[in-house]
């Protein structure tokens, strides 16, 4: 029996993506894990080539004999992995050397959290997306977006398993949202602060080209997630929008902060704009 399962779909992806994604795993600090590929049925040659390039025997690699999509592929994934932690992982991200250790010991040490994540920076910048981290703020944050990076997230599986949850094609390319507002009842969630992470941004990434139908999967999340949770969602409703007036004189408000959602803005006598910014978690969900 392995500790962990590194969960990897693959389709039709660019060579150089694929190895550096396959070699972040293979260098990682934690050595006690499987690697599962699955190939859905790429019609680019390559990919199976590279797969079988490398002989490390941690690697099982299958092809689908039909194509499954992303989520039938995740929970084929998910029915083979033998490990206790199931380690999400994209064809074209990078894993940095100490993810699957730190993940692996906070679970260890935390069994009542079912998914932890990760802080995690944007491929080839200094960028970093920050995450809310305890699970109260990973709570708030569902009632508008999915708080995870969700090829760095590792979950426990005996979680999965006793609530019969899985991915679900009908939320696709949203369906990792929709898998954390299934796990809502059952168990926590956490995301470290370290940068355990890079992903990779760009035009060919889902987040792009399916743009209008992630936003439409997330918005059906949304609306069950406070349908379900209405006191949540009050909470979470009255904690991202308010307005903060600081008056010159006692009754003219010369400085307005307004903070909404992830949106943070300041104005001079509520006209000239002094600064604004958005926080450093952002709506989303698949890649």
């Amino acid at each position: 029996m392995v500790k962990i399962s590194v969960l990897m779909p693959v389709y039709n992806t660019d060579e150089k993506f694929l190895r550096q994604a396959i070699e972040s795993i293979l260098e990682q600090t934690y050595q006690d894990f499987e690697f599962l590929i699955i190939n859905d049925c790429s019609s680019d040659a390559r990919v199976e080539k590279v797969v079988l390039s490398y002989k490390d025997k941690r690697i099982k690699y299958s092809v689908n004999s039909q194509n499954l999509g992303i989520s039938g592929t995740r929970n084929k994934l998910i029915s083979l992995a033998k490990g206790e932690y199931l380690a999400v992982m994209d064809h074209d991200d990078v894993s940095l050397p100490e993810r699957l250790e730190k993940e692996a010991a906070f679970l260890d040490a935390h069994p009542e959290v079912g998914v932890v994540g990760c802080a995690v920076r944007y491929l080839g910048t200094p960028k970093v997306r920050k995450l809310p981290e305890d699970d109260g703020s990973v709570r708030e944050a569902l009632v508008f977006f999915s708080p995870f990076c969700h090829p760095a997230t590792m979950i426990r599986k005996s979680v999965l398993q006793n609530c019969g949850v899985a991915y679900e094609a009908e939320f696709s390319p949203a369906e990792d949202y929709a898998l954390w507002s299934r796990l809502m009842s059952v168990t926590k969630f956490a995301n470290l602060p370290d940068v355990l992470f890079e992903y990779r941004d760009y035009c060919g990434n889902t987040t792009h080209s399916q743009k209008e139908k992630m936003q439409s999967a997330a918005s059906r999340v949304q609306q069950s997630i406070r349908q379900a949770y209405p006191a949540l969602w009050a909470k979470a409703k009255e904690n991202a929008d308010w307005v903060k007036r600081i008056k010159l004189f006692g009754f003219l408000p010369f400085l307005t902060i307004r903070k909404r959602c992830n949106f943070h803005e300041a104005k001079l006598f509520g006209i000239l704009p002094l600064w604004s910014e958005r926080i450093k978690y952002s709506a989303g969900g698949e890649k």
